[in-house]
């Protein structure tokens, strides 16, 4: 084990969802822990600038909740581009992190699908400047990848050998995130970790994904959209179980360039996240519309590698996990009514 406390940690793009729940996390161990953000992407400034977005008050708040956590637990934050070449150099090397997290992207396949020069300039353009500082600087390089390189499963569980086929901008471009980080490690000798997640949710995420518009749809009273019929299945996974993966990842040293799984490793259909939400709101109605030709048909990923090599194991299945997530939904609307008075949105 590599004892972290004490370690200087700096993440890059770390005030996202992600990120802060990281950060917050590692400063509880006792890590010296250095976020490094733009806020811009997915972020505070987007946010700010947007005049039609109908969630826009209620993101802005769960922003500036990270952000005061940030300030709480003595988290420094750094803004600036990360796309600045010499702007994140100068950054490193004076904070001189020992492990260094790239979690800087463009974080919706839709979107990606959409903007691919944007997708392209915040994901490919940070990682080769995080790569560049990192050769020779650091002890070891994380970087997120996603689910989203396999491109469609085939039934069975998926391993991290299976045979990468990603549809789309974002997949695409992840996979070709993994290729040069690999490559850095072979050319440069940089001890990488490559973290492969999926179907993420938890507090203060911002994206708009598919649970979370579920809750708050049902908050607002409105019909669940869903795109397809429902049998879709995805990896759910709560975030406090990708970060006891993540932890693992900076601590052992059998997770020296290696690529894992870090899923709760059992997929779900949407129908059955559905029926929780309708347990917890009875009454919602659903409504189903055409599926999303690009999404390619997902399903469990396996986290045998993680589990032998690292000893993850994760913690909370959709029933708690995503009960929680509904809980801290209700309490937040009790204390915020006016976050989910606007009924004219759509999913």
């Amino acid at each position: 084990m590599v004892e972290l406390r004490g370690k200087k940690i700096a993440l890059i793009g770390g005030a996202g969802f992600i990120g802060h729940n990281l950060a917050l996390v590692l400063a509880k161990m006792g890590a010296d822990v250095h976020v490094i953000d733009g806020l811009q992407v997915n972020n505070l400034g987007a946010f700010s600038n947007s005049h039609d977005d109908r969630n826009k008050v209620l993101y802005l708040h769960m922003i500036n909740e990270r952000l005061r956590l940030f300030r709480e637990a003595e988290i420094p934050l750094h803004v600036l581009d990360a796309r600045d070449y010499h702007a994140l150099s100068r950054c490193l090397n004076d904070v001189k992190p020992q492990i260094l997290v790239q979690l800087a992207a463009i974080a919706h396949a839709n979107r990606s699908n959409k903007d691919p020069y944007s997708t392209f300039d915040h994901s490919f353009r940070t990682l080769e400047n995080a790569l560049d500082y990192a050769r020779g600087n650091v002890e070891r390089f994380i970087y997120f990848s996603s689910s989203m390189v396999y491109g469609n499963f085939d039934g069975e569980a998926v391993t991290e050998d299976r045979r990468c086929e990603p549809l789309g901008i974002y997949g695409a471009l992840k996979y070709g995130g993994e290729k040069l980080v690999s490559a850095y490690g072979h050319v440069f000798n940089l001890p990488y970790v490559i973290v492969r997640p999926s179907a993420l949710y938890g507090e203060r995420c911002v994206s708009r994904r598919v649970g979370q518009a579920f809750i708050e749809n049902a908050l607002r009273g409105i019909p669940l959209t869903v795109n397809g019929d429902g049998s879709d299945a995805l990896d759910f996974t709560y975030v406090h179980d990708l970060i006891q993966g993540l932890v693992l990842c900076m601590s052992k040293e059998e997770a020296r360039n290696q690529t894992f799984n870090l899923t709760y490793g059992g997929a779900r259909t949407l129908k059955q996240m559905i029926e929780i939400v309708q347990q917890h709101f009875p009454g919602i109605d659903v409504k189903f519309q055409p599926r999303d030709v690009l999404m390619p048909e997902r399903g469990t990923l396996s986290v045998e590698k993680a589990n032998r090599l690292l000893g993850y194991r994760p913690e909370y299945p959709l029933e708690t996990g995503f009960v929680r997530y509904i809980d801290w939904y209700k309490q937040l609307a009790e204390e915020h009514p006016r976050y989910f008075s606007v009924v004219r949105i759509s999913a």
